[in-house]
């Protein structure tokens, strides 16, 4: 095979650069994946402008991806071949940026015909971590919830909880009265300072330092669900109101998951996917660059705060 296009890594200037790469050869359990479509996510450009993983001069960023599996390794059926996938990667190996992706063969989640590899490769990011989220809370009689930021994951968690019965609760200054509205959202609040009740469990999108300051808006045994950064220590004393804490990191999954929690992830992946195509789960189309314009994607990711999609043709 003719050597691909990746988009590389530089060190001494937090950019990325285009060059090449040859196939490497697949572990047994190994795919590789020739992208359509990347999705761009804020981890990406936050760690290329910080690397915070010290990333050499070389490495391929990008986390989220669709296309088609084109080989396998010696331990994967065949029948693999051909399959239209999605999938979230791991920042510590070769990402999406690239015409090519090697991947384990668990951790990718098989796409419905009709949704568009365009709008499978904005999904993976946001949809797996909403749904790590929506599972960290009970189903009990204590329904009402509050969700703190409208960003792409948080849009999907407040549907994902509503569609459960939840009474949902949002802190934005963004989101539309009108849009709340038709998302069966009861209230919006502008500011946090505005909030007079106490909630079941509360969803935090800004800041471990943020969301320390909601717990004190808990109900006794309700839920801080830390879907950036995390609390370090319990707000309360011991034996009183008895708050569970709960942290969400995706891509932690990657080093600390085993086989069944990822086949796990993935079939509830795949479910979501098909929900998507039948408009039970709002979506909003991505705005698309080709894949020569990687640069000029991530800017207009980082400051339009809109889902952002690569295309290969």
């Amino acid at each position: 095979m003719e050597p691909y296009q990746i988009w590389q890594y530089q060190t001494e200037t937090h950019s990325i650069i285009l060059g090449n790469a040859k196939i490497p050869a697949l572990d047994d359990n190994e795919i590789l994946v020739q992208n359509k479509a990347i999705g761009i996510n804020p981890v990406d450009w936050k760690f290329i402008k910080a690397n915070p993983l010290n990333w050499p001069n070389g490495h391929v960023p990008g986390v989220d991806g669709a296309g088609v599996i084109v080989h396998v390794g010696s331990k994967v059926d065949t029948s693999l071949i051909g399959r239209r996938v999605a999938y979230h990667g791991s920042l510590n190996r070769h990402g999406s940026y690239a015409e090519y992706t090697v991947l384990n063969a668990e951790r990718v989640m098989t796409l419905p015909e009709s949704l568009s590899f365009e709008l499978a490769a904005a999904l993976p990011c946001p949809m797996l971590t909403a749904w790590q989220a929506f599972e960290k809370i009970p189903l009990t009689r204590q329904r009402e919830v509050l969700v703190v930021g409208f960003g792409a994951v948080n849009n999907l968690l407040s549907q994902f909880l509503l569609d459960a019965g939840y009474i949902v609760d949002v802190v934005s200054a963004s989101l539309s009265e009108d849009r709340a509205q038709k998302l069966g959202i009861r209230q919006v609040y502008r500011e946090q300072s505005q909030i007079d009740m106490k909630y079941f469990a509360i969803f935090d999108a800004v800041s471990g330092e943020n969301a320390a300051h909601l717990v004190p808006l808990l109900r006794a045994n309700g839920h801080i669900v830390c879907i950036q950064d995390r609390i370090a220590k319990p707000i309360d004393p011991p034996f009183t109101r008895t708050i569970s804490y709960h942290e969400i990191a995706l891509g932690a999954l990657h080093d600390f998951g085993d086989k069944q929690d990822w086949h796990a992830l993935m079939q509830n992946g795949e479910a979501l996917l098909e929900r998507i195509t039948k408009s039970d789960v709002e979506i909003s189309e991505p705005i698309t660059f080709n894949f020569g314009h990687m640069p000029e994607s991530l800017t207009h990711s980082e400051f339009t705060k809109l889902k952002t999609v690569i295309t290969l043709s």
